[in-house]
């Protein structure tokens, strides 16, 4: 059985599912973006250990490469999951992240656990079609939104349109917070 093309299906879908470009995830994964295109258009058949850096910056399991997700109800999870500095996917932006229900299918909203450290953060505007929620769940940052910056601590949120430019300084060594996209 030729897994190749099913394979490199199963890789983009959870990819596009994260709002994660080619270049991101071959850059976390430590690879070219060639050869993460080659895999996701099934011209290549990678080995396990490539198949294991693929899974772990995007969040998911081996087997969740290798199956389709069916989730479409509940998905539940125990926050000693994404508290698990292993669970969490280091971004070549400065900032980790945990993508909560990354199992469920056709999801409207995205909602994400990011760990972000001063000094550490890529400072750059983001801009995408959507809106966003952010909620911080402890440190201090800078939330610039368009031309307003905003101070956000323990408890702050901050929801805004997505396609205005966006960017984060943290103040506090350690910022975590939660954040929903949503792009319909």
């Amino acid at each position: 059985m030729d897994l190749g093309p099913k394979l490199g299906r199963q890789i983009r879908y959870i990819r596009k599912q994260q709002n994660r470009t080619l270049d991101e995830v071959a850059a976390t994964c430590g690879f070219s973006k060639s050869l993460l295109s080659k895999i996701e258009n099934g011209v290549t058949t990678p080995p396990i250990a490539t198949l294991m850096k693929i899974a772990e910056a995007l969040g998911v399991t081996v087997s969740d490469l290798l199956e389709e997700n069916k989730e479409i109800g509940t998905i539940y999870t125990q926050a000693s999951t994404y508290k698990n500095s292993d669970k969490l996917i280091k971004t070549d932006k400065g900032y980790s992240f945990y993508a909560f229900a990354a199992a469920r299918q056709d999801k409207i909203m995205q909602p994400y656990y990011f760990v972000a450290k001063k000094n550490e953060v890529y400072n750059h505007a983001l801009s995408h079609k959507g809106e966003e929620f952010v909620f911080v769940l402890e440190g201090v940052m800078k939330y610039k939104v368009g031309e307003m910056e905003y101070t956000l601590g323990p408890g702050d949120s901050i929801y805004f349109t997505s396609l205005e430019e966006h960017t984060l300084t943290p103040i506090s060594d350690e910022v975590k917070y939660m954040a929903i996209f949503s792009s319909d």
